[in-house]
């Protein structure tokens, strides 16, 4: 066995593997050397645009009362909006000096369908210096009639219903993260609007059937991504007058600071991203190890490491997955999604697919992440995908995919030591000796180091 320590959730722990085991490590990003400034730079000397001290005075030319908008991602994206590297604090002090009071200006959480986050989680991902300037910050509400506004349509039909805070601001600006997403190709840019801001009855078709089983939706694919080409459509229906996206490293660390135009900065932070997280492997092995990173908050955000692997897993092959599900609220997820989920297991990928374009069904909201999941079990078998998050409930897998490691032999599973993980790992292995008669040393193994935002990539393809 060796070990090394490997990025976890939001934090470290040394991972045991197999000796035989390849280790797919994605380039480290370059820190950059003052990320301070980086931001500074950025917001003076933006993408394809005027600085945003410019955009913001100009605002304020035109509109005697103007007012503005900074869409922020939820806590399920580590983006830095603290601290001294933190985007947010810079973006306000120049909206400030640009002779915005601290009462016209507006913080918006992009939850998309995601549940509002909570006071506590506001005051733990926002940085204290701006809720201490008394600036307003309020989730969107999708599911809220009266707090959507109706903008036009795309020529797909998606109506796009915009948050009203984000549609009447004078001054429309995005920030976020960009990195691999395994439906719209990269996060980031449009999709703070779309999904990010957008009324559930928006998302039937950007998060229809159709454009998430397209082949075309896949990590790091823009070019005839169709839900790449929906949110940017609903995105363009909605403006934005400036955006501020960062790409980080493996320790959260800021690699680049890309500000300016809606779409030419974010595709320079695309390319940015796609040079750090392709990574060669040099065959798709019988075994995947993977973890679900800072994102895995909940069975719902695992879904993205399973997608992420499967360039990596050989058809019929195991999938082992180790997660740290840290959302106290609810742990796996809405009841759509847990009832979409269950219906998958009952049915299987493909009468699932046939059951969700039929003209009888009811679009349920979060139905498209159980279709990320439906990618893998056309890859591998159900009882070949293995999980283990501490914070899941043995109780609750008989709702959930594949097999929870907790109920292996093998070693003792403490969930509260972090002994635990390598544990899981180890009995998962040896049931899979056990089912295909091979040795550990005869399988091929493929640790995926960074977990979900990494992308594997069989030499041969490249």
């Amino acid at each position: 066995m060796r070990r090394l320590c490997n990025p976890f959730g939001k934090g470290f722990i040394d991972i045991e593997l197999p000796d035989n085991a390849f280790v797919a490590h994605m380039e480290a990003g370059q820190e950059l050397e003052d990320p301070t400034d980086a931001i500074r730079e950025a917001l003076m000397h933006p993408i394809a645009s005027p600085s945003l001290l410019d955009v913001a005075k100009g605002k304020k030319r035109e509109y005697a009362d103007a007012d503005a908008v900074i869409v922020v991602s939820d806590n399920t994206r580590p983006v830095p909006y603290k601290g001294d590297d933190g985007i947010l604090l810079p973006v306000i002090e120049t909206l400030l000096e640009a002779g915005f009071r601290t009462d016209e200006i507006t913080v918006l959480i992009a939850t998309g369908m995601h549940r509002p986050m909570g006071n506590e989680e506001i005051e733990a991902m926002i940085d204290p210096k701006v809720l201490a300037l008394g600036i307003r910050v309020v989730n969107h509400e999708p599911c809220n009639g009266d707090r959507l506004c109706y903008m036009g349509s795309t020529k797909r039909g998606t109506r796009a219903m915009i948050d009203s805070i984000y549609a009447s601001a004078s001054l429309k600006i995005l920030t976020g993260l960009v990195e691999s997403h395994f439906m719209a190709g990269a996060s980031g840019g449009r999709k703070s609007i779309c999904p990010g801001i957008i009324g559930e009855e928006s998302t039937f078709i950007f998060h229809g059937p159709e454009l998430m089983d397209d082949e075309m939706s896949r990590d790091l694919n823009l070019e005839g991504n169709p839900v790449h080409e929906e949110s940017l459509a609903v995105a363009r229906l909605a403006g934005a007058d400036f955006i501020v996206n960062v790409t980080l490293n493996e320790d959260f660390r800021i690699t680049g600071v890309f500000a300016g135009d809606l779409e030419k900065a974010h595709l320079a932070a695309v390319e940015n991203v796609r040079r750090h997280v392709e990574v060669e492997i040099p065959r798709k092995a019988d075994v995947v190890i993977t973890h679900a990173g800072f994102v895995g908050i909940n069975h719902y955000q695992i879904a993205k490491s399973a997608v992420a692997s499967l360039g990596a897993l050989k058809e019929g092959g195991y999938l082992v997955t180790i997660a740290n599900a840290t959302d106290c609220i609810n742990v796996i997820g809405s009841v759509n999604y847990r009832t979409t989920l269950a219906l998958l297991k009952l049915l299987g990928p493909d009468a699932f697919s046939r059951l969700l374009r039929a003209k009888e069904w009811r679009f349920l909201p979060e139905q498209w992440q159980v279709q990320q999941w439906a990618k893998m079990l056309r890859r591998i078998p159900e009882d070949h995908y293995y999980l283990y998050a501490p914070q899941i409930k043995h109780g609750e897998y008989f709702m959930l995919l594949g097999n929870d490691i907790r109920g292996l032999p093998g070693k003792t599973i403490n969930d509260e030591s972090q002994d635990s993980f390598n544990n899981a790992i180890e009995n998962a292995i040896a049931d899979i000796e056990k089912r295909t008669g091979k040795k550990r040393s005869e399988l091929s193994i493929i640790y995926l180091a960074e977990g979900p935002y990494e992308i594997p990539i069989k030499k041969e393809t490249l």
